[in-house]
């Protein structure tokens, strides 16, 4: 199997649309044997993992591979979960201790540019959240905002509001917004209160992620759930590493554009994370700055040729991963042991076997019921943008035309 077969296969597409892509940027760099290199680097470090995990490389099964990744996993998991003095997030909305503390350590965002409290305050006062208003009994959002704190309220607006009313409040509130309603302020890493699990799990049908994020206040949230299974520690850890790189990166983004006249226009859309359908211009490629695979695996535009900021968050949250070994009680600990594994992946017994970070936590802690793929293919796109142009460059692009949603070469 060449090279072009064999990308075309874990990036499940067709041999003729990777042939085309390696056409078009040699053409535009001048590299040759560029996935030639990529899918040797790939073999290399299939081959290191594997013979370090102790499994045999020939006539290898998938799932004995994928247990033994995920062995190696759980022991990086105890040993960050002994690091963080085993956090028990029902006790840490006052002080979050050990786990934002380290975080915060390993990479301490600058200051970002965030919608102003009090402005944040009177849009929600235009679009009362009657959910969370009944549920504590309060009769204006002034009273609930006092009473429940701004970041654990304006938090739980993703939990305790149904889809209708959150997107009725993003499209009309933040209408309008200027660079005025604005101000740089310090991000904000908070573990919320317990009673928002009661909350949660009033207005919920489904279990719900601990870790999320508001893009556009500066606002890293984490829900107190129970850490009992096996990964959670390492999930919820490297979200927020993730979170750390994804929030300034996109307040950069808000501030450059504040100065437009549709400045609106443009915060919505980065906060919706809109991915441009239809084609692309001829030398074009489109700029998927969503996970497309988590609603729908099977949608065209992951076929094509690519290039996701979202997970270059995640390569850089792995790196900052590998950083907790070089602090004091975290020696001999190989927490960068993840770092560079990304974008690789394997077939064994004809079933792909992601050896990437994200993927494998995910899957653990779903108990292996949902083997999880798509972050390395994802990163494997990069990977070959990466290549030819270098990384600086990709992500200098992908700033200047993440709106239009596609980069012209």
């Amino acid at each position: 199997m060449n090279s072009h077969e064999k990308l075309a296969l874990i990036l499940r597409t067709k041999p003729e649309v990777i042939l085309s892509l390696e056409k078009k940027l040699s053409s535009s760099t001048g590299k040759k044997d560029v996935f030639d290199k990529i899918v040797e680097e790939n073999e290399i470090l299939v081959k290191r993992t594997l013979e370090e995990l102790g499994c045999s490389l020939t006539n290898q099964k998938a799932e004995k591979v994928y247990q033994s990744l995920v062995m190696r996993l759980k022991h990086l998991d105890e040993h960050l979960y002994n690091f963080l003095d085993k956090p028990n997030l029902s006790k840490m909305f006052n002080v979050c201790g050990k786990l934002c503390e380290t975080a915060l350590v390993i990479n301490k965002p600058q200051k970002g540019f965030f919608i102003k409290k009090d402005k944040a305050v009177e849009l929600l006062e235009n679009f009362p959240p009657q959910n969370l208003l009944n549920h504590f009994g309060r009769k204006t959002v002034g009273e609930l905002v006092d009473k429940e704190g701004f970041s654990s309220v304006f938090s739980a607006l993703r939990f305790a509001q149904d889809a209708d009313w959150m997107h009725n409040f993003f499209d009309k509130a933040y209408d309008g917004l200027t660079a005025e309603d604005f101000e740089e302020r310090e991000v904000e890493l908070k573990v919320l209160e317990t009673q928002w699990l009661d909350v949660a799990e009033k207005f919920l049908e489904k279990k719900y992620h601990n870790v999320s994020h508001l893009k556009e206040l500066g606002i890293i949230f984490v829900v107190p759930l129970k850490i009992d299974t096996e990964g959670e520690t390492l999930r919820l850890f490297t979200l927020i590493l993730h979170y750390l790189n994804e929030v300034p990166f996109y307040s950069k983004l808000l501030k450059k554009f504040s100065v437009e006249a549709d400045f609106s226009t443009k915060l919505k859309s980065l906060l919706r994370g809109d991915v441009l359908e239809g084609p692309v211009p001829k030398n074009g490629f489109r700029i998927v700055q969503r996970y497309l695979a988590k609603d729908d695996k099977n949608d065209p535009r992951l076929f094509e040729p690519h290039i996701n900021p979202e997970a270059e968050h995640w390569y850089k949250a792995e790196g900052d991963l590998a950083k907790l070994s070089s602090l004091p009680g975290a020696e001999g600990h190989a927490f960068g042991y993840w770092q560079g594994l990304d974008f690789v992946g394997d077939f064994f017994g004809g079933e792909l076997v992601s050896f990437d970070l994200v993927d494998l936590v995910m899957s653990l802690v779903k108990k292996g019921e949902v083997k999880y793929l798509y972050h390395q293919q994802e990163a494997l796109w990069n990977k070959i943008f990466m290549e030819y142009l270098g990384r600086d460059k990709i992500n200098e692009l992908v700033e200047e035309n993440i709106v239009e949603g596609f980069i012209n070469f």
